[in-house]
C-alpha cells in the first residue's frame, strides 16, 4: 500500500538561498525534527549521490538511505528512499512568490511496511508526522532567511 503525505510554507527567502539550506545535508539536524543527514556517495548535489538520515532520539531511530533521482537546483530536488522502514518517493520544489521570497513544498510518496499493520499504524504516525514535517520547513523557512 502506498501513503501520502506532504506540507508547504512560505519563506520571505529567495528560492535559491531556500535551496541552498535545504540541500546542505549536514546540517538537515538543524531544520528537520529529530533527523540528521549525511552524504555517503557522490557529493549530495547530483543525480546519483547516496544520503543518509538518521531519524530518531538518540539510538532510538531508524536509518533512512536515499538515492538523489532528480536535481535542479534551485527549483526541485527528488530522492529514493531505499531503506528498510522508509521505502517510496519524495520531493521538495522551491518556488518564487509574486514580489520576493518562496513557497515550499515536501510532499511523500512512502510504500507503507508490515500490511494491514502498516496501514493501521500509519492512521496514527499519519498526523504526528505532518505536525513535524510543518514544523521543520517553518524552521528552514527561518534559517533561509536569517
Amino acid at each position: 500500500m502506498r501513503a501520502y503525505i506532504g506540507a508547504a510554507v512560505q519563506s520571505p527567502a529567495p528560492p535559491e538561498r531556500v535551496f541552498a539550506v535545504l540541500t546542505d545535508w549536514p546540517r538537515h539536524g538543524e531544520w528537520m525534527v529529530l533527523t540528521a543527514a549525511r552524504v555517503t556517495e557522490g557529493d549530495g548535489r547530483s543525480v546519483g549521490s547516496r544520503l543518509e538520515a538518521f531519524s530518531g532520539w538518540g539510538r532510538l531511530g531508524f536509518l533512512d538511505t536515499m538515492v538523489i533521482t532528480r536535481w535542479e537546483p534551485p527549483e526541485r530536488v527528488e530522492v529514493l528512499h531505499t531503506g528498510r522502514v522508509v521505502r517510496g518517493r519524495g520531493a521538495i520544489r522551491v518556488r518564487p512568490l509574486p514580489g520576493g521570497g518562496s513557497r515550499v513544498v515536501w510532499a511523500e510518496e512512502l510504500r507503507l511496511p508490515l500490511g494491514p499493520v502498516g496501514r493501521a499504524a500509519w492512521a496514527l504516525v499519519r498526523p504526528v508526522m505532518r505536525v513535524l514535517l510543518v514544523r521543520s520547513l517553518r524552521t528552514l523557512a527561518r534559517l533561509a532567511s536569517g
